[in-house]
């Protein structure tokens, strides 16, 4: 592109004509390192370029300038003068250098001639500044004195002050920041990452357990419990499925739309909606966590159970449940007991063979989901321990004989007026009991809150034996050679023994006369056996009544039998050497009773009574009891003696168990009349009693009746025993000896 610099031989080439450039322009030259040439000659020459601009910003002059400013006004003039002398000649020269330069290079001494004509227009920049300067500083200055006068005049200037020694701001280190924001981060995801190494590695499987066991349920199986068998099999107390009926109050959506919905079944169960709804509203327990879990029915049927399932309600469940039936409810109630809502036994064997009969449940463990889903997880984990059944427990008791005994204690009791009764059938070659009664009984399928109707009578009512216990006088005494079958006795109208008389109520004698043991035996005389006694000795009593079995239990089996007592000869006082004899001031209960004359039944050998002939386990086997224990009490002969002796008050004409007679039987038993003692003290009435055995001459049952009332004898007792022996006779066809019934004498031949 052509430029406009002149001609080689323009005489303006020279550097005296060389057209000067603005001053402007010369500022504008810049230096290779940046700094324009002004800048540049000004830090050659040592000065400071910014400093009149900082000066101009500062809007005024220092003291010590305006004290110099009157001396620098004429010399401004002169050095403005010689500067643009000087300055105009510098400038020449590097003009002609530049042209010089140019004539080497066309291209760059046309750019130089550009920059010799900027720098030449500058140069008349600086020279009228100069000029400028120079009036300022010199005559100039003066004229910006009297300026500055005039304004100073109008208003004071602002001088601010300047601390020259003030650094520049320093420049901000986004480095550091960025280091720190790095090593921040990097801990950051180290931190994240160490954690998620200890979740996969370490802590993985206690999480993973963790999370399982909170899908996980856990399901009870309840194990079968064992039925009640009577000796011939049948159930006198069993367990059938059932189902139970439970909320869970948190997964409830609509309270009242559930009740409206279970009212239909579970109004069937007696169950009201009053007290259904708080069961299903969410409550919370004493410590303040949520109730989870409310029975709403227990032990319901079946199809209950599976009409509950058909609602499909939110928050309600069905699960297995077993439920305890007694088919013949009070039918030998006292002796079977009953369970409670766990199905645990509470009284009688129920309670005894508990641990037998309950088995061990079962557990199922499977996944379910939770809130609305909470279901079974099909294909998920699933465990199951199947349930061990109990084992069966089968009695010696047979449930017609119970049946039937049970009725006719209770029309007797009832026709006597008696309050409390008992009666025991037992076998006495075996000592197994066959039917054990008590009355008043109850209903072992709904049993009654008052826990006194619970008693056993049998082994649990503790009783005076009376003269029943004459029998176990006359059998030590037959076993010490102390008396024979026809031995007398004087008896007389009264006898005292320490502070008390004691006299007969049969057959009383007006003076004394001598009566045959068969008599004292049929009359029951008091006289009679106190004297026998005497003649036997304290010990001998006391010895032969451990040995018959009194004053411990029997351990026949059911929980809660008594004891008994039976006073040492130590503790024997005056009058306990006529009452101990005849059966007062000796706590016995009916079932020892009843094994003592089995004893003598058996030929002298006394059999432990049992309830229990064996358990049969889940897998249908039988395992038999233990056998009993048994001892020997006395010789078969003397025991033979004794059992025809006790012929005689069934036998002889006016004696005290003629109602116990059974036709084409020989039978031998003893009336008995005494006190009961609760919580160590007599109470008011009497205890009236029979035991016996037949057929006399070859026993093969002992049945003992006891009933207890306000105004009751021995005798009373009598008719319910000879029952009760009947039908066990005829029940197990058991036949007449057909020996003749011996002819008792009561007073020994002139």
């Amino acid at each position: 592109m052509p430029r406009n610099d002149p001609p080689r031989d323009d005489p303006r080439r020279r550097t005296g004509d060389r057209p000067e450039r603005s001053a402007l322009a010369d500022a504008r030259r810049y230096t290779p390192r940046g700094r324009t040439v002004r800048e540049s000659a000004a830090e050659r020459a040592g000065r400071d370029p910014f400093r009149p601009a900082l000066q101009v910003l500062a809007g005024g002059r220092s003291d010590q300038s305006r004290r110099a400013e009157g001396r620098r006004g004429d010399q401004g003039r002169r050095a403005a003068e010689e500067g643009r002398a000087d300055r105009g000649r510098s400038t020449a020269d590097r003009g002609r250098a530049t042209t010089d330069r140019g004539r080497a290079t066309p291209d760059r001494g046309r750019g130089a001639s550009d920059r010799g004509q900027g720098t030449a227009d500058r140069a008349r920049g600086t020279a009228d500044r100069g000029r400028a300067t120079g009036g300022t500083r010199g005559t100039g200055r003066a004229a910006g004195s009297n300026r500055s006068a005039r304004v100073g005049a109008q208003r004071p200037p602002v001088r601010p002050k300047i601390n020259r020694g003030l650094a520049p701001p320093r420049p901000g280190r986004p480095q550091r920041r960025l280091r720190v924001a790095t090593v921040l981060a990097l801990a950051l995801f180290t931190l994240i990452g160490g954690r998620l190494v200890v979740l996969q590695f370490t802590d993985a499987r206690a999480y993973a357990a963790d999370a399982l066991e909170q899908r996980l349920k856990r399901e009870v199986i309840p194990a079968p419990r064992g039925s009640i068998l009577d000796a011939d099999g049948k159930p006198l107390a069993h367990s059938v499925e059932a189902r139970y009926i439970y909320a869970d109050p948190t997964q409830v959506q609509d309270v009242e739309a559930t009740a409206d919905a279970l009212m239909p079944v579970l109004g069937q169960l007696g169950v009201s909606r009053s007290e259904l709804v708080p069961k299903l509203a969410p409550h919370k327990h004493k410590n303040g966590t949520n109730v989870q879990f409310e029975y709403l029915a227990r032990r319901v049927d079946v199809e209950l159970g599976d009409a509950v399932v058909a609602l499909n309600l939110a928050g309600v469940r069905v699960a297995r449940d077993e439920r305890r039936e007694v088919p013949g409810h009070d039918l030998a109630a006292s002796v079977i007991g009953f369970t409670g809502r766990d199905l645990k036994g509470l009284t009688g064997l129920e309670q005894k063979y508990d641990e037998q009969l309950r088995g061990e449940d079962g557990l199922r463990v499977f996944e379910s989901g939770q809130g609305k889903l909470d279901r079974e997880i099909p294909g998920s984990l699933h465990q199951a321990r199947p349930a061990r059944p109990g084992s069966s427990l089968q009695l010696t008791i047979n449930r017609f004989v119970q049946f039937r005994v049970q009725q006719i204690l209770a029309a007797r009791l009832q026709a006597v007026k008696a309050s409390i009764g008992a009666a025991v059938v037992m076998d006495v070659k075996t000592g197994e009991v066959i039917a054990q009664a008590s009355f008043p009984g109850y209903d072992a399928a709904d049993p009654p809150a008052d826990s006194e109707l619970w008693l056993d009578t049998s082994s649990g009512m503790l009783v005076d034996p009376g003269s029943t216990h004459k029998a176990i006088v006359m059998g030590a005494a037959l076993q010490e050679g102390k008396i024979v079958p026809t031995t007398s006795v004087f008896v007389g109208p009264k006898i005292v023994k320490g502070d008390r008389e004691f006299v007969d109520s049969v057959n009383k004698q007006t003076k004394e006369t001598p009566v045959t043991i068969a008599g004292i035996m049929a009359y029951s005389s008091n006289i009679g056996t106190i004297r026998v006694a005497d003649a036997l000795g304290k010990d001998k009593v006391y010895e032969y009544q451990r040995r018959f079995g009194l004053g411990e239990p029997t351990g026949e089996g059911l929980p809660g039998e008594v004891a008994g007592l039976v006073r040492e000869p130590k503790d024997w006082y005056g009058s306990s050497h006529g009452t101990i004899p005849i059966g007062n001031g000796v706590s016995t209960t009916p079932l020892q009773m009843a094994a003592a004359y089995a004893a003598i039944a058996n030929d002298g050998v006394w059999v432990q009574p049992r309830l229990v002939s064996g358990l049969i386990g889940p897998d249908g086997k039988l395992a038999k009891a233990p056998p009993p224990l048994t001892r020997k009490v006395l010789d078969p002969q003397h025991a033979r003696e004794l059992r025809e002796l006790l012929e005689a008050p069934v036998a002889v004409k006016g004696g005290t168990g003629n109602q116990a007679a059974i036709e084409g039987y020989r039978v031998a038993g003893k009336t008995g009349t005494g006190g009961r003692v609760v919580d160590g003290k007599y109470t008011e009435g009497y205890v009236a009693s029979f035991i016996g055995m037949a057929p006399a001459d070859a026993p093969r049952y002992v049945v003992a009746v006891y009933a207890y009332g306000l105004d009751i004898t021995g005798a009373s007792m009598a008719p319910a025993f000879r029952e009760m022996m009947q039908f066990m006779l005829i029940r197990y066809g058991v036949p007449p000896t057909g020996a003749p019934a011996p002819v008792f004498q009561v007073y020994p031949p002139a």
